[in-house]
């Protein structure tokens, strides 16, 4: 099964009336560890660099943000300023001119969007939404 399949969907997801998607890349990391689920040869993957999946993924394991509070959530490379979470599972975070990234967890799997500038991040927030309930649904 390719996980790959998974950034369509997402990216489908986020698209408004018009058809317009809100996010342009995505990808799917492990909770435990934060190793990545999703390819980084895919057209829209959002490729993490580095420790920032491990980063992320230790922070929504142990459900303490302050690591994102203090220091931002990093994502290929660009420190994205931390907005809020909620209920331990959803992180909202935003950088001026580079676009905001919306990351939820499922029971096993952290799924992140990045959101491009100047489109909504609600609409990002529903992709990422849909994809973490599924795979929550399926005990993942």
């Amino acid at each position: 099964m390719s996980w790959d399949s998974y950034i369509d969907n997402l990216i489908a997801q986020t698209k408004d009336a018009s058809g317009t998607a809100h996010s342009d890349k995505a990808c799917i990391i492990g909770l435990d560890g934060g190793a990545p689920w999703t390819t980084a040869g895919h057209a829209f993957a959002l490729k993490l660099q580095g420790s920032e999946g491990a980063n992320i993924a230790k922070c929504f394991k142990s459900k303490d943000f302050t690591a994102f509070q203090a220091g931002g959530v990093f994502a290929e490379g660009i420190k994205y300023q931390y907005l809020r979470e909620e209920e331990g599972k959803l992180v909202l975070a935003k950088k001026k001119e580079h676009g905001a990234i919306t990351i939820q967890a499922s029971k096993t799997a952290i799924v992140i969007a990045h959101t491009t500038e100047g489109c909504q991040q609600g609409n990002s927030n529903k992709g990422v939404a849909v994809i973490a309930e599924y795979l929550e649904s399926l005990g993942m």
